[in-house]
């Protein structure tokens, strides 16, 4: 069985202990074997929730301290480089939360660290693990549309994530930075990689530092158009936080993925099919977060399925740095109202 640690015991923590206690109850594979936070009384809350004995202040002494054969870092992205570089000096395989990094930067720093060290760096992307995701991927692979033409990837709410996040309010970088990574990698996941990206930001809510509105148009290598849009500000008749609506146009059918996981396709010969991609409700899920606690554990399974048969994973630092370049691309297309060519 795997050994690992995760740092960081704050607001999403929790899913990811959740997830790895799943695991390891169930195929064996992995556990967490050790924790870290700064704050005292939040590390012995969670550590006593999850039965983790072995905890830390200070995460070079644990690296120091304990055998590990990964590491999970589930803190914010200011500290991520510092983090990750502090394992790869251990050689200790990382999986880090998103955003990777405040900047380009540093995230290319992280990625170089990790692959002067030799070891693998998945970064927790979670979304495009949705099972929902995963079934709109699979059908456009099957090519039972034919070649998309169109597509647009939808996350619009009013939920207030403030609450649980009060950090997301004061910084200058908000919905691109916090949710539009996970929208623009879903697009990425389902019509490639992107040569140029246009972007709208917006500010509706007036006591937040920065931009809860973005609309994002993106030419994808493979000749796909992609409209991405989120939203923190819209007040729908129905609330659909946290669905991601999904619509592909292709040369010989449409697919739809629709609000309450309503799945319609219309395929090259003419049927029409309709179907329920609910996600299921894990044992420790909630509603209405529990299509992303599923996605949670899914992609640490497909973690250790990567360490243990010694693959890149899905979504490794590499490949994020192409999500990171979009994000960054619509900001610079924000100020400067041009087009801009992402640069991983």
């Amino acid at each position: 069985m795997l050994q690992g640690a995760l740092i960081g015991c704050g607001f999403f923590a929790t899913n990811h202990l959740n997830a790895w206690r799943d695991i390891a109850a169930g195929d064996g594979t992995a556990r967490i074997v050790a924790l870290c936070d700064t704050n005292a009384e939040r590390l012995a809350e969670v550590a006593a929730a999850f039965g983790i004995a072995r905890t830390y202040r200070d995460a070079a002494e644990m690296l120091a301290k304990e055998s590990l054969d990964f590491v999970d870092i589930c803190t914010t992205a200011p500290s991520h480089r510092a983090l990750v570089e502090l394992a790869a000096a251990r050689k200790v395989p990382v999986i880090c939360q998103k955003p990777l990094a405040p900047t380009v930067e540093d995230a290319r720093a992280i990625v170089a660290a990790c692959d002067r060290a030799g070891i693998p760096l998945m970064v927790h992307e979670n979304f495009r693990w949705q099972s929902p995701l995963v079934a709109v991927r699979d059908i456009l692979a099957s090519g039972r549309i034919g070649r998309p033409f169109w597509g647009q990837v939808s996350f619009r709410s009013g939920f207030d994530v403030y609450a649980g996040q009060p950090y997301l309010a004061r910084g200058k970088r908000f919905i691109v930075e916090d949710l539009g990574v996970h929208v623009l990698d879903v697009a990425r996941f389902l019509f490639g990689d992107v040569e140029s990206l246009t972007a709208r930001l917006a500010r509706v809510k007036a006591d937040i530092a920065g931009e809860d509105v973005a609309t994002m148009l993106l030419g994808h290598t493979d000749g796909v158009t992609s409209v991405v849009d989120c939203s923190y500000a819209s007040r729908l008749p129905e609330e659909l936080f946290p669905q991601t609506l999904v619509a592909v146009d292709a040369s010989e059918g449409s697919l739809r993925l629709a609000a309450g996981y309503a799945l319609t396709v219309r395929d090259r010969d003419g049927r029409v099919e309709t179907r329920d991609l609910s996600p299921p409700l894990l044992s420790w899920a909630s509603r209405p977060w529990h299509n992303v606690q599923e996605s949670v554990l899914l992609i640490q399974k497909h973690w250790v399925e990567s360490l243990r048969a010694g693959t890149e994973p899905a979504t490794s630092g590499r490949d994020n740095l192409k999500t990171f370049a979009l994000v960054e691309a619509a900001y610079e297309s924000a100020a400067t109202g041009a087009t801009v060519r992402p640069e991983a």
